[in-house]
């Protein structure tokens, strides 16, 4: 990690066709929690792509894992895709990210393919406002209480426990 990244998550995924949805969906949560919902199409189609482009270079009977990563550093956001299977990174369009992008070789074997998107109207990553914990809450406590009174139809549960006891899915 970069000494001016500020912040960063990321979510390790195996390289099936599931991960491109996943990757999106935690793309569109991060941005959303981290106040930056105006780089979430761009950022989005990205990682996305590259994340595409990890599944579909997998060994169909053993895939490997892949990391999402996106770190706030400087005055870009940086989306990063770990692939430990891969031998080369993959080819990139040219102006792909519009050219702000790159791959490295990792030591232990694999690539990491990154792509820098401007942070918007010159903010800088000290500058964006993270969510913070609530230092006052008691741990289990819920924020709304639950309402305990709620009804449990028994023929959605017969159905559950029966679904759940059948292993042929037809």
């Amino acid at each position: 990690m970069n000494t001016q990244t500020t912040q960063v998550d990321d979510l390790r995924l195996i390289a099936l066709p599931s991960a491109v949805n996943c990757t999106e969906m935690f793309v569109q949560f991060t941005l959303a929690e981290w106040s930056l919902r105006e780089l979430i199409d761009e950022t989005s189609q990205l990682t996305t792509a590259l994340v595409t482009a990890a599944v579909d270079s997998a060994a169909p009977n053993s895939p490997g894992f892949i990391t999402v990563r996106l770190r706030l550093s400087g005055e870009s956001l940086v989306a990063e895709v770990e692939d430990e299977q891969a031998k080369a990174p993959p080819a990139m369009a040219p102006g792909f990210a519009n050219g702000h992008c790159g791959a490295a070789a990792l030591r232990g074997g694999g690539v990491l393919v990154w792509c820098e998107v401007p942070l918007p109207g010159g903010v800088s990553a000290n500058a964006v406002p993270l969510p913070r914990r609530s230092r006052n809450r008691r741990a289990g406590q819920a924020e709304h209480p639950v309402d305990e009174t709620a009804e449990i139809d028994p023929e959605v549960i017969k159905r559950l426990l029966s679904g759940l006891s059948n292993p042929d899915p037809t």
